[in-house]
């Protein structure tokens, strides 16, 4: 057997500021900071920290880099640019495809000449005896005043747990594993989720597929068609502005902002009646899947449209506080909304709402990117009383 290459191990490093992640959401932070840089190399703003962005992935492109070959952006170029540098034209079809977002992410750290460093995986974040933070990866060890946390969702899929699950003799594949429509040639698939995902998915596969039944746990709800992204992204940061903050200021979710965005397959698929979803199962059969009134249907794919968890697995040691209202996320602050609660110098980049209005999208991770670093991570820095460089591993 041909042992596999070992990671080359680098000595601890030090900086002041340390991203996890290098997509969209890292890159923004990425270009705040830069930004910051540039400022005090022209003698305004204030001494620069010194940072490094961390990415899991061999290439650039984040998540964008593993969806389907057919999917397109909810908006054109012009509305679906990170902080500072527009995405290029569009000379395609419809809206920017996931292969256009990928190059422009790639540009975009060409452009601002980012510390990205990959293939890096983050094995675990712990406090630091001096302060500030111990993260471990598969290179060394690095050392910061600052961990913004910017891993996104992408490689932490959810399934529900449905009985009869384990019997089933089909395949079932979430999102995540889903490229092409041409793998389900002729298969019976069935495609569960009543979001963006699911709607796209499900209409991409009816050219292929011997049949899609479409699944959700509510009746679909679509935009008006003359609606997008833009819009969207608008009505999640009126939402936020008026009526998403609690009494101590923490930003709340605008979850029911989250219909779905009649793109053009989708459109003629539903016009046609062909994309039509049907409740949810109770469980599965041995050759399908089944409902609690005696209904059952044969399928030989399930395809898990459901959503993701934060990939937040490297900050166990830490022991975070979580939400109660949200469960599954860390308690964060509302002054940020990116500020952990438990931690100094802990913060969480675009996840979702509960970190900032549409904050997982290109257009909405700007904002929340800045406030992290403007106004968080350089605070945190000021008043840590003493700066990383004198941090020892």
């Amino acid at each position: 057997m041909i042992p596999r290459p070992t990671p080359k191990v680098e000595p601890a490093r030090v900086v002041d500021v340390l991203v996890i992640g290098g997509g969209q959401a890292g890159l923004a932070a990425g270009f705040h900071l830069h930004r910051r840089a540039r400022d005090a190399a022209r003698g305004r703003g204030g001494p620069a920290p010194s940072y490094a962005i961390l990415d899991a992935n061999a290439r650039p492109g984040g998540a964008w880099q593993h969806y389907w070959d057919t999917l397109e952006l909810f908006s054109p170029a012009a509305y679906s640019s990170l902080p500072g540098y527009r995405m290029p034209a569009w000379d395609g079809p419809g809206n920017p495809s996931a292969g256009h977002v990928v190059s422009y992410l790639g540009a975009y750290e060409d452009r601002y000449g980012l510390p990205v460093h990959r293939p890096v995986t983050v094995h675990a974040v712990e406090g630091h005896p001096g302060g500030g933070y111990l993260t471990h990866t598969d290179r060394g060890t690095w050392v910061s005043r600052v961990v913004v946390n910017a891993t996104g969702s992408w490689r932490r899929p959810f399934i529900p747990r449905l009985p009869g699950a384990d019997t089933f003799a089909g395949a079932q594949v979430h999102t995540t594993g889903y490229r092409c429509r041409a793998v389900f040639a002729g298969a019976r698939v069935a495609v569960i989720g009543g979001g963006n995902s699911g709607a796209q998915i499900a209409a991409d596969l009816l050219p292929a597929a011997a049949s899609v039944t479409w699944v959700t746990r509510r009746p679909p709800r679509y935009l008006p068609d003359d609606v997008d992204g833009r819009a969207l992204f608008a009505l999640a940061t009126d939402h936020v502005q008026s009526r998403g903050h609690d009494e101590h200021g923490r930003i709340g979710r605008v979850g029911s902002l989250g219909d779905i965005v009649a793109v053009p397959a989708v459109r003629q698929a539903r016009d046609a009646g062909r994309l039509e979803a049907r409740p949810m199962f109770s469980g599965f059969t041995a050759t399908g899947i089944r409902w609690d009134d005696g209904r059952s249907l044969a399928i030989d794919t399930v395809l898990w449209c459901t959503g993701f968890r934060p990939d937040l697995g490297h900050l166990r040691p830490l022991g975070l506080t979580r939400d109660g209202r949200n469960g599954s996320v860390p308690a964060t602050t509302g002054d940020p909304p990116t500020r952990s609660r438990d931690r100094p110098g802990m913060y969480f980049l675009g996840y979702g709402d509960w970190v900032g209005a549409a904050s997982a999208t290109l257009i909405g991770v700007g904002a929340p990117a800045r406030a992290t670093v403007a106004s968080s991570v350089i605070t945190s820095l000021r008043s840590s009383g003493a700066a990383s460089t004198r941090m020892g591993p």
